[in-house]
């Protein structure tokens, strides 16, 4: 198993797309991103992190895998129970897609039914909604907001004028 299997498994999967983050990671992520879709495994390419292959494995299986000898807690990711493979021969190539494939389904699952609802969109038609805001503003959070800076632009302004009255 390597990085190109792993990719070939993921990309054949239903709605994923592939993005390099954080300099050497590449994410597989269930729905487009720009659309509110979710990661759902990652590997490092250039061998420099702690382990292999992440992927999120969810709340039962968490601790069944923690018990096999070269899986850990995912970095920054085992909270959200995300497991990762220190070398590619902790499991076998099998059990990896299969591990693989239930990650994705986990996380399709989870995804806003928004999201959802836009990948079951024809392609044609899911470009044109990409370019619609996929989370709208709370007006009365932008009331609060507007409030918030009347209210410190106030105490500037008095602050002016006490100066000019003194001096």
């Amino acid at each position: 198993m390597d990085n190109e299997r792993i990719r070939a498994i993921c990309l054949a999967l239903p709605h994923v797309q592939e993005t390099l983050n954080w300099g050497h990671h590449l994410v597989y992520w269930a729905g487009a991103r720009e659309i509110g879709g979710k990661m759902f495994a990652m590997t490092d390419l250039d061998g420099s992190g702690r382990g292999v292959l992440w992927f999120h494995c969810g709340a039962e299986r968490f601790h069944e895998l923690l018990e096999i000898d070269g899986v850990m807690p995912a970095p920054h990711l085992a909270r959200a129970h995300w497991v990762a493979l220190e070398r590619w021969d902790v499991l076998r190539p099998r059990q990896i897609e299969e591990e693989l494939r239930r990650a994705h389904d986990l996380i399709f699952a989870r995804l806003p039914k928004r999201t959802q609802s836009l990948l079951a969109m024809p392609l044609n038609e899911q470009d044109q909604r990409k370019k619609l805001p996929v989370r709208r503003s709370n007006p009365k959070a932008q009331g609060k907001a507007n409030a918030a800076g009347e209210a410190k632009s106030a105490p500037s302004a008095g602050k002016a004028r006490r100066k000019r009255s003194i001096g």
